[in-house]
């Protein structure tokens, strides 16, 4: 509900926003804004002379192909269980027909 959220400033690169967040969500936010900052830092020490926009787009291009790499890598890994599953059940088939 919109009266249970709470105000927050948070810093990304040079302007401070005002956002209204889910108490439960604080520290994930914060967590996230502190990475987002450490990653503008990192493209401000290997792409000099851009200004902070250029870095705000880079860090979210970088977020967004971060994302999608988990988002695949959880699909595979949900592929690689499903197929592990399906090894055991056969070798238990094969145990219980055995005995």
């Amino acid at each position: 509900m919109l009266e249970d959220l709470i105000p927050v400033n948070i810093l990304i690169g040079d302007r401070t926003y005002r956002l209204k967040i889910e108490p439960t969500d604080e520290e994930l936010v914060r967590n996230v804004i502190k990475m987002v900052n450490d990653k503008i830092i990192e493209f401000k020490t290997h792409f000099a002379g851009k200004d902070m926009q250029d870095y705000i787009a880079m860090v979210l291009i970088w977020l967004a192909t971060e994302q999608r790499k988990e988002g695949t890598d959880l699909i595979k890994n949900k592929q690689a269980s499903d197929k592990l599953t399906s090894l055991e059940n056969m070798i238990d088939k094969v145990l219980s027909q055995a005995e």
